[in-house]
């Protein structure tokens, strides 16, 4: 797929999917801009791609000022964005009687309303036909122990996507979902507990953690020509997790 020039905003792109879809967004020739909220986290990251094609922006999704920052680097590039990749997120797993008020609000924050405002602040600046991806989940849909709020959260997310699918319509943008399964990502091995990362991929039928790099290349199929009559839709990306756990 050939990206040659396109303009692609990933928010939340230092580490895990983020990085790999970066670096395949790059290896299409195509522009692009990560944020963080941890500056030694975009340092590494620009380190790791190499690229003068890669910028990257210092921006907590959970927080509308440093959305302005972002949507004011945008602006002052006068670039229109082909892309927006909006992949941010934090999960905190623990039963219901053990969540805490800022647990909660903390996972709203970046997950929902971080994206929501994202969206919204950059709408000005997205071409007409751009394409605009959410990472959500496949925990959205299922009911694991001790993943009520994350997964609300991810509920709440394809609701805002499939809504927004309907609204930019008229200017020829689609919105989709992506929604991995268990991935090996830092963020995956630093919120499950030691030893989790087998019962994980035995809850697949590939028997396997899938890897950043296979959601990187569905990400880009969706921003692509080739997905260009798919709007509105998500497209699970799991290894077989949600039918093979059903048996």
């Amino acid at each position: 797929m050939d990206f040659t020039n396109k303009n692609v905003v990933i928010v939340g792109g230092t580490t895990g999917i983020g990085l790999a879809t970066a670096k395949a967004f790059i290896g299409a020739g195509a522009n692009v801009w990560i944020t963080g909220r941890n500056t030694d986290n975009l340092q590494n990251a620009s380190a790791e791609i190499n690229n003068l094609k890669l910028k990257t922006v210092v921006s907590d999704t959970s927080k509308l000022a440093d959305i302005e920052i972002l949507e004011k680097v945008i602006r002052d590039s006068g670039k229109k964005v082909a892309v927006l990749f909006l992949n941010a997120g934090i999960g905190i797993f623990e039963p219901i009687e053990k969540v805490t008020e800022a647990n909660f609000d903390a996972q709203f924050s970046t997950n929902v309303k971080g994206h929501f405002f994202t969206l919204q602040k950059l709408l000005p600046h997205l071409a007409d036909g751009a394409s605009v991806i959410f990472t959500s989940s496949s925990v959205a849909t299922a009911a694991n122990l001790g993943s009520s709020v994350y997964a609300a959260t991810k509920g709440a997310l394809n609701k805002v996507a499939q809504i927004a699918a309907n609204e930019l319509a008229g200017r020829k943008i689609r919105v989709n979902i992506i929604s991995p399964g268990p991935i090996k990502t830092p963020a995956l091995v630093n919120a499950i507990p030691a030893g989790a990362e087998a019962y994980l991929a035995g809850a697949t039928a590939l028997q396997r953690l899938g890897d950043p790099d296979e959601i990187a290349k569905t990400v880009l199929f969706l921003a692509s020509d080739a997905a260009g009559y798919i709007s509105g839709t998500e497209i699970t990306v799991d290894g077989g997790y949600h039918t093979y756990a059903l048996k």
